[in-house]
């Protein structure tokens, strides 16, 4: 039986892509080599030690999904068990104790159930966005993990990514790296995000959108984007997703589902490998995805002068990414029967 909603008086259709402070969220914390049972509580601040171990050597990971109301009416999260694997991944890597995936997913439930009326409504364009996040609050002044951490989630209603449409973007070749070899480009950690804050600001400023990273090691190598994956078209009308030698790029969920979607449901040829920047001009389309927008088209690459671009052009999306947004985002909105899985309803 679905849960009773009252929404929220917001004009939906303009309530932009920022932070709004909902009613609850749930906070565990990390104590004596255990993770209480967690509550459900109306406080959105935190309060921390100043040599909270945060503060001071970055241990702190996040994740990123949503809630949407499909069709019928029903309230689904889309493939959360992944995002519970992921912050497991991400947790381990930087010494933090993992949460366990199965509490992960009640406790994104019980905040959805709790914050139901912040969820707009279907064909409004919003989304609830749901941040999941983990950080030491344990005090540590040598450099060594702490021993004490919180886990939060807390949401916030967003509106479309795109107003007016998702036109194409025009990025840029950074001259900047992402992550290091075998360093921490594969998990979502704020480490990562922190570096690429002064590359966007510089490319923003340059009259681009995005920064297109390549490999550290070679700089012959498509990575990603400073928040998103890459994908590109043949002109056959094929997939292309660039695969890192060194194991930097982040495992986006959007990412895996496209190609899921494309292989199995659009019976296009996918292929999954190092993609150098040299034959990116051979492409006909390419896009940048994530959780944020599904898929960003993009219309041509700077690279220090050079433009590459795609025959897609700057008008609006190309017709195999275009098939694609429709494919997965019919999907998350209950328009197109979903694969197994891949939709969690909050009862």
């Amino acid at each position: 039986m679905q849960c009773k909603m009252s929404k929220k008086n917001l004009d939906w259709a303009n309530i932009g892509f920022s932070y709004m402070v909902a009613d609850k969220r749930f906070v565990s914390n990390y104590k004596d080599g255990k993770w209480d049972d967690g509550v459900i509580t109306e406080d959105n601040m935190i309060v921390l030690s100043e040599d909270a171990g945060v503060l001071h050597y970055a241990q702190e990971c996040f994740e990123g999904l949503k809630a949407y109301e499909t069709e019928d009416g029903k309230i689904v999260i889309f493939r959360p068990d992944l995002n519970a694997k992921r912050m497991v991944d991400s947790a381990t890597r930087l010494e933090m104790p993992a949460f366990p995936e199965d509490k992960f997913i009640e406790a994104v439930e019980k905040v959805v159930q709790a914050n139901l009326d912040w969820v707009p409504p279907y064909g409004s364009g919003a989304t609830l966005y749901i941040r999941p996040v983990m950080f030491a609050t344990g005090n540590v002044i040598g450099v060594k993990p702490a021993d004490e951490y919180q886990f939060r989630i807390f949401v916030t209603p967003v509106g479309p990514y795109f107003k007016g449409g998702a036109k194409p973007i025009v990025v840029k070749i950074s001259d900047f790296d992402r992550a290091a070899p075998h360093g921490t480009g594969n998990i979502k950690a704020g480490l990562n995000y922190a570096m690429s804050l002064h590359p966007i600001v510089k490319a923003h400023e340059e009259g681009f959108a995005e920064n297109v990273y390549l490999d550290a090691e070679s700089r012959t190598y498509i990575e990603e984007t400073g928040g998103a994956n890459i994908i590109f078209v043949t002109k056959e009308g094929g997939l292309v997703v660039p695969k890192s030698h060194t194991d930097s790029i982040l495992p986006s969920i959007t990412r895996r589902s496209i190609v899921y979607v494309a292989k199995e449901i659009l019976g296009l040829n996918v292929e999954e490998r190092p993609v150098k920047l040299s034959e990116v001009e051979n492409f006909v389309e390419m896009g940048l995805c994530g959780t944020a927008a599904v898929i960003s088209p993009v219309g041509k690459i700077n690279d220090h002068g050079k433009e590459i671009c795609f025959a897609s052009g700057m008008e609006e999306m190309g017709p195999v990414t275009k098939k694609l947004y429709d494919t997965l985002t019919g999907i998350q909105m209950g328009r197109i029967e979903a694969p197994e899985g891949w939709i969690h309803t909050i009862e």
